[in-house]
This record gives structure tokens, C-alpha cells and sequence, in this order.
């Protein structure tokens, strides 16, 4: 009775009628043309000026519908990507699996992308813009989309959309919205369902199934049983995702203000397997699980207080106790401390790389942070000085306060380095530790070995 009674309110047409959809009034969503950027609204009038069809469509219209606001807004034409060139001069387009043109619009970006078709539909010949793409959607032995250029009209465009939230285009010139697949509807009642058969959907686009754990927390959304079930027994496809595809989802997830309970979402469908190296048994440890938890509720906090986040800092915490392990078993084969945390370093990444795609410039601010760590227990002479001076010394200081926070370490060494940044330089210089003998007796042997192939030190003892 819920379902009719709101289909009643919202105008939600019946499933099949000649793919007619509803066209819901403002006063049925409540979505006002000054809610949206100037950029996107700007966009939509220019290529319905040039008489193209265009709404802003996707993420932006769900997020309003759900009360959050957009990050950014994409854009949905039946203009191909020439025709959208030429109606802007500041645009460009990108691209090779699917063409789309960013629209410069002052400060922002708009994605704008011409309506996909489907591919059987393309073979055909089907649709008059279909003959600017007309290959068919290359697939690989488990199904998933590896090329797919073709492009159709809305109707097709909107069955072509992963979930029925996501499926909605809305017009800011009459601010209507378009509902192929009752998506407004679903919003209303709480419900993430995918369009078409879930099994071959996450057979397409394994990622989907990260998209719905993303999705169904930050919107607080529940995932329809049909959406949901074939989760867990398909999850290995998500192996066969790209690592820069997959390290993209990834951040975004973990980034998306819902990241604790994105976690425990992907716990409850049996994804976090094989996401991140060893992250299930992480979670199954009560200091590693507290460390992480941790992590991701103080990136929620800034992220919901518009601070800014730094994907190093996250993924170092994530796979820092994968590290701590490597590094003693390396330890207990013989190797020094500092040599033997390098290596650990080192083997993690490269295990993770395997997964995902962690960017060179984020790889090295994962291991700025974690080399950092060993030289906060230096608190002697003129080592802390050069410790402030590192360029990653706040992530690597956040970092040991999180250590120190979850129990990992004592929280002696986390309150002196707040206590030494807030003093002076007289105070600092009195908090300095004693000097170590061996560290003394170390820069002296090296210092006096002579430069060239004698190896005898006539500084050192007998």
C-alpha cells in the first residue's frame, strides 16, 4: 500500500507503457533551478538554445532529492561530443572509451555526455547518432564492458544506468524531472535497486557492487534483496576491475564523508576481501580494527566539516599494520631496524599494487608518513629539529597520535612532540633528551672513514 500511495503522489506511470516516462512537476520533488550551480544550469541552456536535448542528470539530481549537496554535476545530451564542442568555446574532449567534453564554466567543470545506446541496437544501426560510434561493446570471458561507444537516445541512456537513483534528469529551464525507472520514488522509499538483471549488470561493471556498498551508506539507503543477493557469490569479479578503476572507486568511498560505514558495509556483503591487502583480517584485529576505525572517523569528521583530506594519509593508516608485521618478520631474519622498515615498505606496495593503482606522487607520501614514525622515538640533540623540518611532518605527526590513541604505542612519546610543538625555544631545548652513547660513537666512525678503499678506522677501538 506505501508503494501505490506514493507512486499516486509522485506520478509514477506503470512499468512497459511504450517506455513513457514520468515527468514530475517541481511541486512533486521540490528541486528549484537556483539549487543547481550557475555552471550546470548554464550548460543545460545553451544546448537546448542550439536545440539539443539536455538535463543535469546522474548523482547531482539524486544528492538533491536525498537532501545532500552535489560535489559536482554532469550533463546528459543527445548532442554528440562534436556538436557539443562547437557550443562552447571553452571545451574540450576526453576520453577513448567513451567520449565525453569538459565544459569550462568560470571555476567549474561540467561533464557532458551524449546519451548511450545499446549495442545490439548499434549493430543495427539503430539510432541516427549511433553511426558516429557504431562498434559493438567489447567484452572480456566474464562479461565485463571493456570498450562501448555507442551512443542512443534518453530512453536508452537511462535503461544504459547502473541504479533507478541514478537514472533521473532534471531540466532547470522547466524544472521537471524525467523518471524512466522510478527513481524518485525508490529515494522516497529508502531503497537502492539496480536497473535490468543485477547478475550480468555487475557482470558489465564489476565496480557496481562497490557503488551500491557507497551509495546505500552515504544515502542511508537500504539495497533492494534482488540488488543485494548476487553481492557476496560474485564479488571475485571485482579482481578482474582495473587497479586505476578500482584505486578510483576505492577513494571515493573511503572519501565519502560515510567511510566507517562504508567499511562495515562492505564487511556485511563479503567485499573487503582482497580490496586491501589483509584489510578482513585487519578488522578481525581488536588494535588493528581500533586504528583504522579510527582513521576513517576522523576523515568522515573533515570531510562533513569541509576540511581538507589527504588520500596518503588514509591509505598509509589502512595498510599500516601489514607494514608493522612485514617489518618484524624481516627484523627477525637479521635485518637492522630502519633497512628492515624500508623493505617492509616496499613489499606492501608492491603487493598493493596488484589491486589497486596508487599513484607515484600518493606512494610517496604513504611512506614519507610511515619513515617518519621510528624517528619520533629521537628525542635527543639536533634530531627533532630536523624531524619538524620534514615536509610531510604533520601527516607524520597526526599519524603517531593515532598510534598513540588506538594503544599501539605508549602515549609518553605522542604528548611530549605536542608539548615540544606548542614551547618555545628554550623550553624545547630543555625537553631534549639525554644523548645516547652508541648514537655518539656511530657519527664519529662514520665521519672518520677515510674516503678512499682503506677500510681501517684509526679512530676506532681495538
Amino acid at each position: 500500500m506505501i508503494r501505490k500511495f506514493i507512486s499516486r503522489v509522485l506520478g509514477r506511470k506503470p512499468p512497459g507503457a511504450h517506455g513513457e516516462p514520468a515527468v514530475l512537476p517541481v511541486g512533486k520533488h521540490g528541486v528549484r533551478r537556483d539549487s543547481i550551480s550557475s555552471g550546470s544550469r548554464r550548460t543545460v541552456e545553451t544546448l537546448q538554445e542550439h536545440g539539443y536535448l539536455a538535463y543535469v542528470v546522474g548523482g547531482a539530481v539524486r544528492d538533491l532529492l536525498a537532501g545532500f549537496t552535489p560535489k559536482d554535476y554532469d550533463v546528459a545530451t543527445n548532442a554528440t561530443p562534436e556538436q557539443v564542442r562547437h557550443c562552447f568555446r571553452r571545451s574540450r574532449i576526453i576520453g577513448r572509451r567513451f567520449q565525453i567534453v569538459h565544459v569550462l564554466m568560470g571555476s567549474e567543470t561540467i561533464e557532458v555526455t551524449t546519451f548511450r545506446g545499446h549495442h545490439s541496437e548499434a549493430d543495427k544501426g539503430g539510432t541516427k547518432n549511433a553511426s558516429h560510434h557504431n562498434s559493438k561493446a567489447h567484452t572480456d570471458a566474464q562479461g565485463r564492458v571493456l570498450r562501448d561507444n555507442v551512443f542512443g537516445n534518453q530512453m536508452e541512456d537511462a535503461a544504459r544506468r547502473d541504479f533507478t537513483v541514478n537514472a533521473l534528469y532534471y531540466d532547470p529551464v522547466s524544472e521537471t524531472i524525467i523518471d524512466y525507472h522510478h527513481g524518485v520514488a525508490d529515494i522516497k522509499q529508502k531503497t537502492l535497486r539496480m536497473i535490468g538483471d543485477a547478475p550480468t549488470r555487475y557482470r558489465e561493471d564489476p565496480v557496481r557492487m562497490l557503488r551500491a556498498v557507497r551509495l546505500s551508506a552515504k544515502l542511508g539507503l537500504t539495497i533492494d534483496p534482488a540488488t543485494a543477493r548476487p553481492i557476496r557469490e560474485m564479488s571475485e569479479l571485482i579482481g578482474n576491475v582495473p587497479p586505476s578503476r578500482l584505486f578510483d572507486e576505492m577513494l571515493k568511498l573511503l572519501t565519502s564523508g560515510y567511510a566507517v560505514k562504508c567499511v562495515a558495509q562492505l564487511r556485511a556483503e563479503g567485499l573487503h576481501h582482497g580490496l586491501l591487502p589483509l584489510l578482513d583480517v585487519i578488522l578481525e584485529q581488536p588494535l588493528g580494527e581500533r586504528f583504522v576505525m579510527l582513521a576513517l572517523e576522523s576523515t568522515d569528521r573533515r570531510v562533513r566539516e569541509s576540511k581538507p583530506i589527504s588520500p596518503g594519509f588514509l591509505f598509509a593508516t589502512l595498510l599500516w599494520h601489514e607494514v608493522l608485521a612485514k617489518w618484524a618478520a624481516i627484523q627477525a631474519r637479521g635485518e637492522r631496524g630502519i633497512p628492515a622498515l624500508f623493505l617492509a615498505m616496499d613489499e606492501v606496495l608492491e603487493v598493493q599494487a596488484e589491486k589497486l593503482a596508487i599513484t607515484r606522487r600518493i606512494a610517496g607520501d604513504i611512506k614519507d608518513i610511515w619513515a617518519l614514525q621510528p624517528r619520533f622515538e629521537q628525542r635527543s640533540g639536533k634530531r627533532p629539529y630536523g624531524v619538524l623540518e620534514q615536509p610531510r611532518f604533520k601527516a607524520g605527526y597526526d599519524f603517531l597520535l593515532l598510534r598513540a590513541e588506538s594503544g599501539e604505542i605508549e602515549s609518553e612519546v605522542s604528548t611530549w612532540w605536542t608539548e615540544f610543538l606548542d614551547s618555545n625555544d628554550e623550553d624545547r631545548a630543555a625537553m631534549l633528551l639525554p644523548q645516547q652513547p652508541g648514537d655518539a660513537k656511530k657519527r664519529r666512525r662514520r665521519k672518520r672513514k677515510p674516503a678512499g678503499g682503506d677500510t681501517h678506522n684509526p679512530g676506532a677501538p681495538e
